[in-house]
């Protein structure tokens, strides 16, 4: 992963945010080797994994941890962000490889507290006896406990940077960047075009809010579907506009604008108070008077 470390090598701070997604990426990690090892139980009976979950995820983070905080010092996910564990309890500033005994306990704090926590509570489930359930309320107390110091322990964390987790606090192990991290430059090409693209974007969102969409659907709809051949007596309303021109649907309530057309009730009426200047979709004519239909549409004429 990273050069071998040795007593000259100096240490550089690592930022809060790095540290808070390489814990993401541990745990993504965790959940696709996970999912990879459930997916060749397919063929399976459901469930045949059930009783077992906790300590096959205990075996495979073993696995892991063997060969990421053993092996180099630092997870995956710190591995990919130039990021490692140092022993925070030498007294020198220089960079100091984790112990045998912090590597250790790390696992017995993060493999073993987890599965203690997952399998405690099947364990004591099923007994009932005073002493079973005084272990029980006890093993809680203390995990309600220890959620709470990792509350505290995590606004810490973001006050002064170090100490992601409880277990680095305890074990006093503390992320450091393997090498200097170099200032990033970015090109001119780059930044002329972020600032075209934002501007451009708060552009549309003055202008957006000033364009009429609705309206403009219609009259775009009026164009590509034209209806005439329409007389404008009430006779010809009656006979001939069986379907409101905004919904589609057998008007109800039917209303006229003063064109050739029909609509109901409540579609015209919403779309006349949404817009005042609201056009006929099938004609483009303005809203004149907003009447009643005088000649009844009975639904018996559907038959006819």
């Amino acid at each position: 992963m990273a050069s071998s470390p040795g007593n000259e090598k100096t240490v550089n701070a690592v930022l809060r945010i790095s540290q808070l997604d390489a814990l993401e990426l541990n745990k993504a990690l965790e959940q696709l080797v996970w999912s990879q090892f459930t997916s060749c139980f397919h063929g399976f009976k459901p469930g045949v994994l059930a009783h077992f979950e906790p300590e096959i995820k205990a075996f495979l983070c073993l696995i892991l941890w063997k060969f990421t905080i053993y092996s180099k010092n630092a997870t995956v996910g710190q591995a990919i962000l130039n990021i490692q564990y140092k022993n925070n309890l030498s007294q020198t500033e220089k960079y100091q490889p984790l112990s045998k005994h912090q590597k250790l306990w790390y696992l017995i704090f993060t493999v073993g507290g987890r599965w203690l926590e997952e399998r405690c509570y099947d364990l004591f489930s099923n007994h009932q006896q005073q002493s079973f359930c005084k272990i029980k309320s006890y093993i809680s107390f203390g995990s309600g406990l220890l959620k709470l110091c990792g509350l505290v322990n995590f606004l810490i964390f973001l006050r002064k940077g170090t100490f992601a987790t409880l277990t680095e606090r305890i074990l006093g192990i503390r992320s450091v960047f393997c090498k200097p991290q170099s200032v990033r430059q970015i090109g001119f090409e780059y930044m002329n075009r972020e600032l075209l693209w934002h501007g451009f974007a708060e552009f549309l969102i003055y202008l957006l809010p000033l364009i009429n969409v609705q309206k403009l659907k219609l009259k775009i709809s009026s164009w590509c579907l034209p209806i005439a051949g329409l007389s404008n007596s009430e006779n010809t309303l009656a006979a001939h506009c069986r379907e409101c021109s905004l919904c589609g649907e057998w008007p109800t309530m039917p209303h006229t604008i003063g064109c050739p057309h029909v609509f109901c009730y409540y579609c015209i009426k919403s779309n006349f108070l949404f817009d005042m200047y609201f056009t006929c979709p099938k004609c483009g004519s303005e809203v004149r008077n907003l009447q009643p239909l005088k000649y009844k549409i009975e639904m018996t004429e559907l038959r006819v």
